[in-house]
């Protein structure tokens, strides 16, 4: 279909509206899917296939070229290299995440177009398991809040949730009110265990285990471990209660 788009840029920004100085809903990276359902000016209206979440995206970092895709970037930030040897380190990089093309395999760099990439910064599409989603959860720890933020350069709550999910091809959507809602099985605060999901309105956090939990916390301004019980408290002096525990189930 010539109306499904490919993100060239290593990530682009989703509009609300018609205007690059509108609010900023979320980040599309390199590789990733947008389905275009009209052009207004310089930008293109649709939405990203992976989630179905709808918005304005700049033209230019689109191609509806079909790309092969047979590799993700397992690293927050790969960067790419002239030759395979890291003397050669350009000034590009992608991000966790992005859907790649290796067209050959080195003993250290592969190669990515006309340049390389480190081979401890990808991980093969097709041996991707639906397990832990929690693998890469470390590598945002401080990194900044960020409204709509889907990088290590700055990331959200809801943001954070489903770059995890999609470095394991979980299925997840955007914000948190869709992802309290997506994921289906309750439990209560006894219950909890590593990869929980705790809901509030407008915020989400990951649990770590039964204590701890993970989260993209906006007054703190970045991603940060916290007491579960600090957490609860801390929102409720915001008149914010927890609305409901949920489970991810995976098969």
């Amino acid at each position: 279909m010539n109306n499904i788009y490919f993100i060239t840029k290593n990530k682009s920004s989703l509009f609300k509206k018609a205007n690059t100085k509108s609010e900023k809903l979320k980040e599309v990276i390199f590789g990733e899917k947008f389905v275009k359902l009209k052009q207004i000016k310089d930008l293109y209206y649709g939405y990203t296939q992976n989630d179905k979440y709808y918005g304005y995206i700049r033209k230019r970092h689109l191609d509806n070229i079909q790309l092969k895709q047979n590799y993700i970037v397992n690293s927050g930030k790969a960067y790419l290299f002239k030759r395979n040897n890291v003397q050669s380190k350009t000034k590009k990089y992608l991000y966790l995440n992005s859907k790649i093309y290796i067209s050959k395999i080195g003993s250290e760099f592969s190669m990515i177009g006309d340049l390389w990439i480190k081979n401890t910064d990808i991980k093969l599409i097709e041996k991707i398991k639906k397990i832990n989603f929690l693998e890469k959860i470390k590598i945002f720890i401080n990194v900044k809040y960020v409204w709509g933020g889907n990088t290590i350069d700055g990331i959200d709550c809801s943001g954070l949730v489903q770059e995890l999910m999609k470095n394991n091809f979980l299925k997840c959507p955007r914000d948190s009110k869709d992802q309290e809602k997506f994921f289906k099985k309750k439990i209560n605060l006894k219950q909890i265990k590593k990869g929980d999901l705790l809901f509030w309105k407008g915020h989400v956090a990951i649990s770590i285990n039964k204590k701890e939990c993970i989260h993209a916390f906006g007054p703190r301004k970045k991603v940060i471990k916290m007491k579960i019980r600090n957490v609860i408290s801390e929102l409720e002096k915001k008149s914010l209660k927890l609305s409901s525990i949920k489970r991810p189930l995976f098969k």
